[in-house]
């Protein structure tokens, strides 16, 4: 778990390490820049008998989207956001989530998230495209 997470967001659904109904899944800073993490969807979370339901595949993608803003130094919201889900997702799925930004960072500004199977280099399940707004409040470093 990064530091920023431990001190900012104990509580969030998705990176939260105090929630206990949460998805504790650690964001971590990528080296080609923006943020990656893993996940293995669970049964809990299906929409279709053993697939993964797409509100979970696109909550996954909004999270790495913010974090990336995180991680270019600046706090911010998902204005607007279009996905698409390219295949289903099936239960005990290793799923690998990238985040980065598309354009530098101003009062809103463009980024993009996938996800993809199996690990890095496995095939893309599902792509997001988002309108991130930059708000005044950044991380506490």
């Amino acid at each position: 778990m990064s530091e920023v997470a431990e001190l900012m967001f104990p509580h969030c659904y998705v990176c939260g390490q105090e929630n206990a109904r949460g998805l504790g899944i650690a964001f971590a800073a990528h080296p080609a820049g923006g943020c990656r993490a893993e996940y293995v969807a669970r049964g809990e979370h299906v929409g279709w008998p053993e697939v993964i339901h797409g509100g979970l595949l696109f909550t996954l993608m909004d999270e790495a989207v913010a974090w990336a803003v995180i991680y270019a130094g600046f706090h911010g919201v998902t204005a607007r956001a279009e996905a698409r889900f390219r295949e289903p997702v099936r239960v005990g799925t290793p799923l690998v989530v990238r985040g980065w930004l598309v354009d530098p960072p101003r009062r809103a500004t463009r980024a993009r998230a996938e996800l993809r199977a199996g690990g890095d280099d496995g095939p893309l399940v599902a792509e997001l495209d988002a309108l991130m707004a930059i708000t005044r409040d950044g991380p506490q470093r």
